[in-house]
């Protein structure tokens, strides 16, 4: 079977994929390996998520040094709020920083969203609600300037985020729990791993309207585990062994490590569960997210 996949949220600039764990080296570097799996899986694109400055500028670098395929955005995220306050130069001069990176990464095709940008109220510890509604607001002057889509986040914050989109005519979305409200909004629903937990999630899956679905992996993170509901789609899909970080062998997945490939896992399910095959719904979201990113290589 030959599909064609957009991951539109991977972290590959997480130390994970270097073989470092919690500041600790524990195997080898193996981003290569990692993104021939995901090409083998039938992975076509990917968006490098960027959650801070410095990691707009990491992952646009790695865009460009990686190959075809790879793309970036540029943003803050809700849990880094407080990086505008604390950076030397001020808030201001943080996002004339973010949108130097996003224009630059625009003009060659790299940079392809703004974001990962939104409401966190599930971690608050990390950040201040009114930081977070200030900085999320402020980026959506990124958007306006480079007239890019947004790529957004929000947790247990479904008032005020919407109440911030009312004004916005710049968005697409990640994950979103109160579904009907943000497609009303004309967002996109991002759907992963951690979407397919409970049988709660899959019916929100069921429901949301093909034209507005599309698909992530949010590697490292977001694995599918035999507890979640979703895992029982999986039965007969062939998948690489898994190895502990600690027996660690060049060219195999790492156990609980998420990585671009399990887009094959994460279309399977949501396929699944809506009843279609995994043919007709990859067309359909490929479609879907060439249409609103519009990478340099639309093949939809």
């Amino acid at each position: 079977m030959s599909l064609k996949l957009f991951d539109i949220a991977v972290n590959l600039v997480d130390p994970m994929f270097r073989g470092i764990y919690r500041g600790k080296q524990a195997h080898a570097d193996d981003l290569k390996q990692v993104l021939q799996r995901a090409s083998a899986m039938g992975v076509r694109h990917m968006m490098i998520t960027g959650g801070s400055l410095a990691e707009s500028k990491e992952a646009l670098a790695m865009a460009r040094e990686e190959g075809d395929g790879l793309y970036a955005t540029v943003g803050c995220h809700p849990t880094r709020s407080n990086e505008f306050v604390e950076y030397a130069d001020g808030a201001e001069a943080y996002l004339s920083a973010l949108l130097q990176v996003a224009q630059e990464g625009k003009s060659d095709g790299k940079v392809l969203a703004i974001g990962e940008c939104g409401l966190d109220y599930d971690r608050l510890h990390f950040s201040a609600k009114e930081h977070q509604l200030k900085y999320f607001e402020w980026q959506f002057d990124l958007a306006e300037k480079t007239q890019l889509p947004m790529f957004l986040h929000m947790r247990a914050a479904a008032t005020d985020f919407i109440d911030i989109l009312h004004w916005s005519a710049y968005t697409c979305a990640h994950i979103i729990e109160e579904m009907q409200a943000c497609v009303e909004q004309r967002l996109y629903i991002g759907i992963n791993g951690c979407s397919l937990k409970t049988e709660e999630n899959l019916q929100v899956v069921a429901a949301i309207p093909e034209e507005r679905l599309m698909l992530e992996t949010d590697a490292p993170w977001c694995d599918i585990r035999p507890t979640h509901a979703g895992h029982r789609y999986l039965a007969g899909l062939e998948w690489p062994e898994a190895k502990k970080k600690e027996r660690f062998e060049m060219g195999r997945p790492v156990k609980s490590r998420n990585e671009p490939m399990a887009m094959r896992q994460v279309l399977r399910i949501v396929a699944g569960v809506r009843g279609v095959s995994e043919e007709h719904l990859a067309h359909v979201i490929y479609a879907n997210t060439c249409r609103v990113f519009k990478p340099a290589t639309n093949e939809a």
